[in-house]
């Protein structure tokens, strides 16, 4: 068996097929929640001026307020539908091959921006939405999987948090070409929106150069060769014995089994911790708001008192904020572990929204309490991304097995999508109607986020699965355990009295 003891890896296969399949991959669910902030304005009029020409009809505020979220929150339902299909595609085709034909939907939705202010229509704005959306709701669930799948055991959370870091990166990039002196201003946004093609074009040139998941390669499709070289070819070396066996022992405990439908898994008493931990998880990625400053950031520094020339380069510093905090949670995830991150980033949230609400309810009375909000809005986003940002979508990697993996990430891509939708059509209105006081319900979703990891949610770092699973067994059929100490118990008494009466 192909064996290097001492030999360490040189090579950069590794980072190098992460930068091509998250360029193309999880940066543009971030570019895309932020590039629509900028040509708010004038896609509000590109819209009014539709329904003039065409039916005469001049729309209220409200009206085109009402179609803006319609536009900006389409992408969510999209993304429920990528991460619905994400799980079949990567069974069927792979990883790598699916990442790349998901490339299909990205440029067919480019196309259409780029055109609907030619055509004169708001509609293929809407369709476009709808498929970049499911563009990143595949590559929401691929990307991880092909990235846990990839790595090595001691580099697993750290490669799998990449991810995000590509994410925050894409909210960045975004931020910055939606500035009104390069493609933010008002004879520009059609071009704007139809960007996201060129990260596409990138990953379609560079990703096809490298190999498949190793575990898909060995597990699902049974060839160890082609394993053992894509093994080689991300490791710059000769395979290692031990993680061969680990991938061997995996395929050992999943042989004849065909891949789980995510249904099965609700109805399957061995992974359910494993399931409501990821689903829990998942929705408060979601539900703390924390994407939501993305979709509406000028709503909310409006309310913080910035005025209204410096809110687009404001913006910038929150994405800015989140990728340092994601690129230092990638450094400390290996030595700290993921409970940690998680759950110390959900305590932060709560913290800094419980100083918000307080600074936002006294920005009339003292004159520095608006820098005060914007600041709770920075260490809010910093929080988020030190914990719940990155190590949310490595989860579902580490405490599932090879045959429920996919059915995993459609749920907790189901979940997370529904609940953006969710935060991206309400939050206008709770900034409305609650004021000073919107973000204590994302503090509430915080809070208990942070009591469910500290309490239910073992640690994964640098454990094999089958040690995780023997961690979630304890709660899995802690019923049945409790059951059959008790039977054991009354035997021993019985036998005690037993013994008794014969004496």
């Amino acid at each position: 068996m192909p064996n290097v003891g001492a030999e360490k890896s040189n090579s950069w296969t590794l980072p190098l097929m992460v930068a091509s399949a998250a360029i193309g991959g999880t940066l543009q669910y971030g570019y895309n929640l932020a590039i629509m902030n900028a040509p708010t304005i004038f896609i509000q009029n590109f819209v009014n001026e539709t329904f003039l020409e065409r039916w005469d009809i001049q729309l209220q505020d409200y009206q085109v307020t009402l179609l803006w979220t319609v536009i900006v929150s389409i992408f969510s339902l999209g993304g429920f539908a990528g991460a619905l299909i994400a799980g079949p595609m990567t069974i069927r085709f792979g990883r790598k091959k699916c990442l790349l034909l998901n490339n299909i939907f990205l440029m067919a939705g480019a196309l259409l921006a780029l055109t609907s202010r030619a055509a004169k229509s708001f509609e293929m704005i809407i369709i476009s939405r709808v498929l970049v959306g499911i563009n990143a709701g595949i590559s929401m669930n691929v990307q991880p999987m092909y990235f846990g799948e990839s790595a090595p055991m001691h580099l697993r959370g750290a490669v799998s948090l990449s991810s995000a870091v590509f994410t925050a990166f894409g909210v960045v990039l975004g931020q910055v070409i939606g500035l009104r002196e390069l493609l933010g201003s008002e004879p520009c946004w059609h071009y704007l929106l139809a960007s996201n093609a060129v990260p596409g074009l990138i990953q379609l040139l560079t990703l096809p150069w490298f190999p498949e998941s190793p575990r898909y390669l060995l597990i699902d499709r049974g060839d160890k060769e082609a394993c053992i070289n894509a093994l080689r070819q991300l490791r710059g070396c000769e395979v290692q014995s031990s993680e061969l066996d680990e991938i061997l022992q995996e395929q050992a405990e999943t042989k004849g089994m065909r891949p789980r439908r995510p249904w099965e898994l609700f109805t399957d008493r061995s992974v359910r911790w494993q399931l409501i931990s990821v689903m829990i998880i998942s929705s408060a990625m979601q539900l703390c708001g924390n994407d939501s400053i993305y979709f509406y950031a000028s709503y909310v520094f409006k309310e913080a008192g910035i005025s209204a020339e410096k809110i687009q380069y404001i913006t910038i510093g929150t994405g800015t904020c989140e990728f340092t905090a994601c690129i230092m949670c990638n450094l400390l995830i290996e030595r700290k572990g993921r409970r940690f991150l998680l759950m110390g980033g959900y305590v932060l949230m709560t913290g800094w929204a419980v100083v918000f609400t307080i600074a936002l309810s006294f920005e009339h009375k003292v004159s520095w309490m608006p820098y005060l909000s914007m600041a709770c809005i920075f260490t809010y986003i910093l929080s988020f991304g030190m914990g719940p940002a990155g190590v949310t979508g490595v989860l579902p990697t580490e405490i599932f097995n090879q045959t429920a993996r996919p059915a995993a990430y459609m749920i907790a891509g189901s979940m997370m999508w529904l609940n953006l939708f969710i935060t991206g059509m309400i939050f206008p209105f709770l900034v409305s109607e609650l004021s000073q006081f919107c973000f204590v319900p994302f503090g509430a979703v915080c809070l208990l986020s942070a009591l469910y990891v500290g309490l239910f949610l073992p640690e994964t770092k640098g454990k094999s699965l089958s040690d995780i699973s023997s961690e979630f067994n304890k709660l899995n059929f802690k019923a049945q355990e409790k059951k059959g100490s008790s039977a054991s118990q009354a035997q021993y008494q019985l036998g005690e009295v037993c013994h008794s009466t014969a004496l």
